[in-house]
């Protein structure tokens, strides 16, 4: 799976590579055991720090989607892909909970955040 990073995106690295990932186990680009890249590895090919690589893994690991095996590497977990739904799921509600807010501290009205809403669907 190739990896790709957006330096424009509001989003903060680490979170672009969770995403990702998460995204792979879904679609079952990823599936358990897959070796992922080491952290240096993934670091020097993105240009970016191992840092970040290493604050995503961990962050994974700790959510229960890889397991890390010292001095061997990290590899996805047995995860149900309904639980890996049910948490992005969660991430998109916590955004549209943060966006009802924003709109109501800036003096919108309910009927305005649905307008918005359907002419976002659209």
């Amino acid at each position: 799976m190739r990896f790709m990073i957006h330096n424009t995106s509001m989003q903060p690295i680490y979170e672009q590579l969770m995403d990702q990932i998460k995204t792979g186990i879904v679609e079952g680009t990823l599936q358990e055991n897959d070796a992922l890249p080491s952290v240096r590895a993934l670091a020097k090919e993105l240009r970016i720090s191992a840092l970040t690589v290493k604050k995503a893994y961990d962050a994974l690991e700790a959510e229960g989607f890889i397991v890390t095996v010292h001095g061997k590497g990290s590899y996805i977990a047995g995860t149900d892909r309904g639980l890996v739904q049910e948490a992005r799921r969660r991430e998109v509600e916590e955004l549209l909970e943060s966006a009802i807010q924003k709109g109501k501290a800036c003096g919108m009205t309910e009927e305005e955040l649905r307008e918005m809403w359907e002419l976002m669907l659209e």
